[in-house]
């Protein structure tokens, strides 16, 4: 079975549309499917424009906005699907392009990313995407294109010891290459928002920022902690050390009186502060080598 799981938030005018173009494109494939729309406390009234169609759907409800990885996180819950697909509500994932994604997971492929080859996003969603790009594929390789793109299909196996919470729904395609499953990409169409406002603005830039920065340490780091820790830690401590020497050299050999010398106190700090990060990445070893042994 296919499930096509769909959050979205007040999107009352883009879902009728959506759902009718969807369902007329899953009618001609052969699989069995589901769609399942995750309303991530919505305000407006979209269940009656839906009253034709519920039959079709299968519909769960947040009692608050809780965010979009929380919805696709209860829209996994309640799939039934081998082959899962995420997608859009703001109609600029065009179910067109849904056959493109099925064919190359029936290549072997266990997931399929969307590119959005003509955007038709806002400045701060352009700048975002392509900052994440290139952060991503030169610190972490990614074999990514464009990973913010929401439409994406891959096998439900991929999902094994991966946890959605906050924003990192946006790096699950990473969690799967580096778990070393067969990935692809596929160009779809991008559509510009026909009714209601990009949820994505100016003050969500920022904060795609830290995720993308959460994601490097996460991958890159979080059963080797003392790697990311101790680097920073020890330039910090090395930069305090010489400070502290030289004033010493000076001290000693120069007869230079230190209380007129306030670079001193930096340099005291940046050791002390080199050694508290250190010391962080060796507790973070510990927790890392106690998880490990507690789950053999």
């Amino acid at each position: 079975m296919i499930s096509v799981i769909i959050p979205f938030h007040n999107e009352e005018k883009n879902l009728p549309i959506l759902i009718n173009s969807l369902t007329n494109v899953l009618k001609n494939i052969k699989e069995n499917w589901e769609v399942i729309l995750v309303d991530d406390g919505s305000s407006d009234n979209y269940d009656s424009k839906l009253k034709m169609q519920k039959a079709k759907l299968k519909i769960v409800k947040h009692k608050k906005k809780l965010g979009k990885g929380e919805a696709i996180k209860t829209g996994i819950e309640n799939s039934q699907g081998e082959i899962l697909i995420f997608m859009d509500a703001d109609l600029q994932d065009d179910p067109v392009d849904l056959p493109k994604f099925l064919e190359k997971l029936n290549e072997g492929y266990d997931i399929v990313n969307g590119v959005r080859k003509i955007r038709k996003d806002n400045f701060f969603v352009k700048f975002y995407s392509f900052l994440a790009s290139k952060f991503l594929k030169i610190f972490l390789h990614s074999p990514y294109t464009d990973i913010n793109c929401g439409f994406k299909a891959f096998r439900r196996e991929v999902l094994k010891n991966f946890v959605f919470y906050g924003n990192n729904f946006r790096f699950f395609p990473l969690f799967v290459f580096y778990n070393g499953f067969k990935v692809t990409e596929v160009e779809v169409k991008n559509n510009p928002r026909r009714f209601g406002k990009s949820k994505f603005g100016s003050g969500k830039l920022m904060i795609g920022i830290f995720d993308t920065l959460t994601a490097y340490f996460l991958y890159k780091f979080s059963e080797k902690p003392l790697h990311f820790f101790g680097i920073i830690g020890s330039c910090l401590f090395i930069i305090g050390f010489l400070i502290s020497l030289y004033l010493a050299v000076e001290r000693i050999f120069f007869n230079v009186l230190l209380y007129r010398r306030p670079v001193l106190l930096l340099g005291i700090l940046l050791i002390i502060v080199g050694i508290q990060i250190v010391m962080t990445g060796i507790i973070g070893e510990l927790v890392v080598y106690l998880s490990k042994k507690k789950d053999s």
